[in-house]
Formats: structure tokens, sequence, C-alpha cells
């Protein structure tokens, strides 16, 4: 009986401002195909998921906007930052999400990539766009919590 050996992850950046932007309703998990100098750039932390999303092209999922810094000693075999990155999905999840980002309002946004074993995985969530109320609601909502801590703890 072969024993399921759990890989140990280790989170490389994660996108805070699609929490703030929109409601999350499904988070899926994708390989990201890179380069060698990429993958050393990401070991190194010099990656910003802000303002990135993902689309379907052709039957293919490619991440836009995710900004990959070049590797300092990677001269020649850098590649441009901005690049579309290829998501590594089963084709029928890939059609599941396509389908799902037709409908109104729902987008596919990255929301962390971090290291699974020694594999670059990019959290995606399927979201829908939040009203400008729906932040005021969450930012009163974590406000209230702040305090109810600090009346805990004693400090306030």
């Amino acid at each position: 009986m072969a024993e399921q050996v759990k890989k140990a992850s280790r989170t490389i950046a994660q996108n805070k401002k699609a929490w703030h932007d929109y409601f999350i309703d499904e988070k899926f998990e994708a390989g990201i195909a890179l380069f060698g100098t990429e993958v050393k750039s990401l070991r190194a932390g010099r990656v910003n998921l802000k303002d990135s999303y993902c689309s379907v092209k052709d039957g293919e999922l490619f991440a836009l906007g995710v900004h990959i810094s070049p590797y300092e000693q990677g001269n020649i075999f850098n590649r441009d930052p901005l690049r579309p990155k290829k998501l590594l999905m089963h084709k029928r999840e890939i059609l599941r999400l396509f389908g799902k980002v037709q409908e109104k309002g729902y987008s596919l946004i990255p929301l962390s990539l971090y290291f699974k074993g020694s594999r670059v995985k990019m959290e995606l969530g399927l979201c829908r766009g939040k009203k400008l109320y729906d932040k005021r609601e969450d930012m009163a909502k974590a406000s209230a919590k702040r305090d109810m801590e600090r009346a805990m703890k004693g400090n306030y």
C-alpha cells in the first residue's frame, strides 16, 4: 500500500487587492509554465500579482499582468516581465471556467503564487466584483472586529 506524501508548500506572493475588490466564490489550483530565470526570481520573492487576471484563449488558460522581475544574474536569458504566463489545468476544468467567466460579472483572478514541492503553483479565484458599499461594509466589519479584540485584551 503506497503512502501519500504531502508536499510542503511555501507562499511566494498573495494578491491582497483581490480580496478587497472581489467576492471569491471558488478557488482552483493551476500549474504555471515558467523559464529558469523566472523561477529564480520567484525564489527571491520578486513578483507582483496586483492588477493581474486570467483569460482563456484557444482553449488554453493564460495569466496576464503578472509581473515577475528579471533575475539580476540572468542577462540574455531573462524574459519580458509582463509576458502572458501559460497556466496548466485539465482541459475540462479550463472549459468549465471559461463557461463560468462568460456569465455576467465573473472574473478569473490570481490569488496567490506558491511552491508545492519544487513546482510553482498559482491559486485562482472565480470572483464577482464588489460594489463600493460592499467594500465599506467589509471595512466596518474589520474595524468592529479589531475594536472587540482590543476590548477583550483590555488595552482599550
